[in-house]
């Protein structure tokens, strides 16, 4: 073993020099049609994380290639590479155990390679390898040239004899150095996702982290944003930001060093999560999604929203229907005629879509409640007499498409499949299992798990080809993990290998029905990242229906994921979750801001109620296109002080928009709202229309006219909404 360690040093003195820095020797480019990360290669052959921001011109090499900094207290540069290894006094991107107890990794450069992946989209692998070790890392990054977002992952390879032990391997790294750095990052808990907090970073380490295993983005959402000297603006200043696409344990680290340099740090949590790697296996992480805005946060959403659309979203070209889901309206209290009642007045309401929400299944142990017949995916032959098909087919012949909630990944302790495979069930050794909601966790380690979730979701839509539309729903975090297929050495492998048989039963699903229409859903917002996301057509943000709750949680989580997928429901007055009462318009017209849909049982609204909503469905169906594939301008923060909201979305080709202005406080007699448009042709003309509109109230002056998209950016609209639960939603469409 000594003898191999000195040939090896010897071959190394020759292939890297013994300085401790030089002048670089030659540069990595990583570059959209708009941003770049640019890395060098010094003759050390250590690889330099330069640069990122917005695209250098192509000359633009002196200050990168003769680059220098203050040297540290060992004889080396501050220069950060470009995926630190344990070694050093800094949290690492790696961190390993090798088979003979070393510790510390120390990675050189091989050599890099770029392809065109498609025509949009080019990636580069800048090969590592250990100095000592016959241990291979390559940095994978991926960027798309139109969305402007560059995507990174880890590819580990042990060639070495013996294992090797995963202590930590981060997805990605990013060093900055600023004056000062303000995190925007989110939080919140069940009816409460996506709050958003800005905070100034101070010297020291700040974490993000999840530990739930499911769940994963109810109270912490692994997705920020870094605004560079002062805080986030909508449409100025430097702005970092990045989403790790991981439905598991996750964690995000910002770390200001004695020199101010800012070292953030994402991946997967290695909360007790060592991974042992065999000779010649090699480990893939979550991929990290980064872009960056010279022009302030509104670019962020922008360059998210156009790249999930395209790349993190399945049929995310395609109009998403208007939905009814039966939860609210009946909860577990139904039978085949009262849900065909609802699809009659779907129907009658221009409803495109019914969704049968929990409790349709079970019959030894009947679904009439939360505690018992998760995993017995029967219709109850009491309720649903004639089965899921004979409804099905009922709402196609109405002319709607019909869909069934389900939650394949838990299973009641009373319930067949629990008395069957108690095996498949997530438990720590002899430890009592700990409840949450009356269920248990399947071990979707296990590939005899996977398949029986895969078999049930086939059985479940072969009832009819008219069943369109699965609301996948998750309701428990996982406590107590262990898994009895795992063997006793690896069961600290549990928590990545579950997120990973979770992936391989979403492709194979979609590899059966591609074009059925898979909501995200988890306790509500519990599971929204891009990991997940790209295997689904729209997420349910939040069980809160609440009209002013979602004005906030749909703000925070439109900062990264788009409209057209942002599940967003009226519901009935008083509202089931805050108990607030509101009025319908004010409902519709903050729904309104997603994919519309319906939560309660349509016969509560009747007489002005009803026609109302009627209008507002059909209202909604000529202009969601806008909403749903157009561009997003915030204009005005629910978080800033007044007690207003406002945001608009544009066509990409600037011939259409909708405004969108809500009041959550009362303001008097003497205080209005005044507003600038954004993101529209300053040299069109639009008319401006009021749709929803209220009787008896005229909001705006302007109601009708025509105005230039240069006057309406510079001058604005001034609203006449001094009301608690005023709103006002105005279309413009750009004329000859």
């Amino acid at each position: 073993m000594r003898r191999n360690i000195v040939i090896t040093l010897l071959l190394l003195a020759i292939i890297i020099p013994a300085k401790a820095y030089s002048a670089a020797t030659g540069e990595i480019r990583v570059g959209t049609s708009e941003l770049e990360m640019v890395f060098t290669i010094a003759e050390n052959r250590k690889v330099i994380y330069q640069y990122f921001g917005d695209k250098l011109s192509a000359d633009s090499k002196t200050m990168l290639l003769n680059r220098q900094y203050k040297l540290r207290r060992d004889g080396r540069m501050l220069d950060a590479e470009v995926f630190p290894s344990a070694g050093d006094f800094l949290d690492p991107a790696l961190q390993l155990t090798h088979s003979d107890g070393v510790i510390t990794t120390d990675l050189y450069y091989v050599d890099h390679a770029v392809a065109n992946v498609d025509a949009n989209t080019v990636e580069t692998r800048i090969n590592l390898r250990d100095a000592l070790y016959a241990l291979d890392v390559s940095v994978v990054f991926k960027a798309y040239q139109k969305e402007n977002v560059i995507t990174q992952c880890v590819e580990l390879t042990n060639h070495e004899k013996g294992s090797v032990r995963v202590e930590r391997i981060a997805s990605a790294y990013l060093p900055l150095h600023k004056r000062m750095y303000y995190l925007t990052h989110f939080y919140g808990g069940w009816g409460g996702e996506m709050k958003m907090e800005e905070e100034v970073l101070t010297p020291g380490v700040k974490s993000i982290e999840a530990r739930t295993g499911i769940l994963n983005t109810e109270s912490v959402n692994p997705s920020f944003m870094v605004s560079a000297d002062a805080p986030a603006q909508e449409n100025s200043g430097e702005v970092y930001a990045g989403s790790l696409a991981w439905s598991g344990n996750y964690k995000l680290t910002f770390e200001i060093d004695k020199y101010g340099i800012l070292h953030i740090l994402s991946g997967i949590n290695p909360y007790a999560s060592g991974r042992t790697i065999e000779p010649d296996e090699t480990f893939a992480t979550p991929e990290m999604v980064w872009t960056y805005s010279s022009a302030g946060r509104g670019q962020i959403s922008r360059n998210y929203h156009d790249w999930c659309r395209r790349y993190a979203l399945a049929h995310g070209d395609e109009i998403r229907p208007v939905v009814l889901n039966s939860w609210e309206g009946t909860y577990f209290d139904f039978d085949e005629k009262k849900v065909m009642d609802m699809i009659d007045d779907a129907a009658d309401f221009g409803v495109e879509m019914f969704v049968l929400d929990d409790g349709w299944f079970g019959n030894k142990y009947p679904r009439n409640d939360d505690r018992v017949g998760l995993g017995d995916w029967q219709a109850n032959k009491k309720k649903l007499p004639h089965g899921l098909g004979y409804l099905a087919d009922y709402a196609h012949e109405k002319g709607l498409k019909f869909g069934v909630w389900v939650e394949l990944e838990m299973v009641s302790p009373k319930s067949e499949l629990a008395e069957k495979h108690p095996e498949w069930i997530v438990k720590s050794g002899e430890r009592d299992l700990l409840l949450v909601r009356n269920q248990c966790v399947l071990d979707l380690t296990n590939p005899a798990v996977q398949d029986y979730m895969v078999e049930t979701f086939d059985d479940i839509l072969g009832s009819s080809p008219n069943i369109t539309y699965v609301k996948w729903d998750s309701n428990r975090f996982i406590n107590n993990p262990g898994s009895e297929y795992l063997p006793d050495d690896r069961q600290t492998h549990f928590w990545v290998d579950y997120i990973n048989g979770l992936y391989s039963v979403y492709e194979r699903i979609r590899e059966m029905y591609p074009h059925v229409t898979i909501q995200l859903c988890s306790s509500g917002g519990g599971r929204l990242d891009f990991g997940a996301l790209k295997y689904h057509d729209e997420f349910w943000a939040s069980d809160n229906t609440n009209s002013l709750s979602r004005i906030f949680i749909q703000y925070g989580t439109n900062m990264f994921f788009p409209a057209i997928a942002t599940g967003s429901h009226v519901s009935i007055s008083p509202n089931h979750q805050t108990h607030m009462h509101s009025p319908l318009k004010y409902r519709f017209d903050v729904a309104m801001g997603g994919r519309l849909g319906m939560e309660l049982q349509p016969k509560d609204l009747q007489g002005d109620e009803r026609t109302f909503a009627m209008n507002a469905v059909e209202t909604y169906k000529k202009v969601r296109p806008i909403i749903q594939l157009g561009d997003l301008y915030r204009l005005v923060s629910p978080y800033d002080e007044g007690g207003w909201a406002a945001h608009m979305y544009v066509s990409k080709e600037k011939d259409a928009a909708v405004v969108m202005a809500y009041s959550f406080e009362f303001h008097g007699r003497d205080r209005f709202l005044e507003f600038k448009l954004d993101g529209l042709d300053k040299n069109k003309k639009y008319k401006l229309t009021e749709l929803n509109p209220a009787k008896g109230r005229k909001p705006y002056w302007g109601e009708g006219m025509v105005f230039t998209g240069d006057e309406l950016m510079k001058i604005g609209l001034n609203i006449n909404d001094s009301d608690m639960f005023d709103s006002f939603v105005f279309l413009l469409t750009a004329i000859d």
